[in-house]
């Protein structure tokens, strides 16, 4: 059964015709990063635990706090995250 996300979400995509095994890793950073609870588990009740942490892992990009977020729920170290890795290397500009 497929899950029922809240259409806020997916603000900028055709929600009905949304593949949710072909898009599947942009559908589960999607939900971690703007979802609320009851999203990300129908999201990890309907990826399963395995695929909800690859996703995450090798996102390109996630917000800080979702990083966090998701090392959190995942229980995986914060060095592990691509997009972790990433923003080490490409630091941002030094606020003055």
């Amino acid at each position: 059964m497929k899950p029922d996300f809240n259409k806020r979400i997916f603000w900028d995509v055709d929600f009905e015709q949304m593949d949710y095994d072909a898009k599947a890793n942009f559908i589960i950073a999607r939900v971690f990063e703007r979802g609320d609870v009851e999203d990300i588990r129908q999201c990890r009740r309907y990826y399963g635990d395995k695929k909800v942490s690859d996703a995450l892992l090798n996102a390109r990009y996630l917000p800080l706090h979702t990083i966090y977020f998701a090392s959190a729920i995942i229980d995986r170290p914060l060095n592990e995250f691509r997009c972790y890795i990433l923003r080490q290397l490409n630091p941002e500009l030094f606020p003055y």
